[in-house]
């Protein structure tokens, strides 16, 4: 199967937002998905971007261009480690798990961190997901830290 990364266009915010849902349905949180299509786009490729993704395109079984797959990633600041590179959210839609679609976005976002002297990459991933966690796993150099306790405000 050939599959090809590539960066993200506006034309792609309808199947990226399609596979948001589908990782918060997997993730047991359906209804936490509240941006709207319209806000989504605009971050993303509106005059000031503070999102960008990466996707993975395969052929269907008729030979159409299907993203199957994207890594979303902003820049943050650490004022530890300076700027680092923030992966939001990474999914393969599970019919196409086991190609080596993840670990193509993921090396994807280690090459724009060497490009943009970035200084790393920072994600969270919940501690009941075994596949994505044996996923990170794989990565020799990956650090995963279960001491921090996550807070928000909404």
């Amino acid at each position: 199967m050939k599959i090809n990364i590539r960066k993200a266009k506006k034309e792609d915010c309808v199947r990226l937002m399609e596979l948001i849902t589908e990782l918060a349905v997997y993730e047991k949180s359906p209804y936490e998905v509240t941006v709207t299509f319209d806000h989504f786009v605009e971050s993303g490729f509106g005059e000031n971007p503070v999102w960008w993704a990466y996707v993975a395109e395969a052929d269907d079984e008729k030979g159409l261009k299907l993203i199957a797959g994207f890594a979303l990633y902003y820049i943050r600041y650490s004022t530890w480690k300076g700027q680092r590179l923030y992966l939001e959210d990474i999914i393969v839609t599970e019919k196409m798990r086991g190609n080596g679609i993840g670990k193509m976005l993921f090396e994807s976002l280690i090459k724009v961190c060497k490009e943009e002297n970035l200084n790393g990459i920072a994600w969270q991933v919940l501690d009941w997901n075994e596949p994505a966690l044996n996923f990170y796993k794989k990565f020799k150099e990956v650090k995963l830290d279960p001491s921090w306790i996550n807070g928000s405000l909404d």
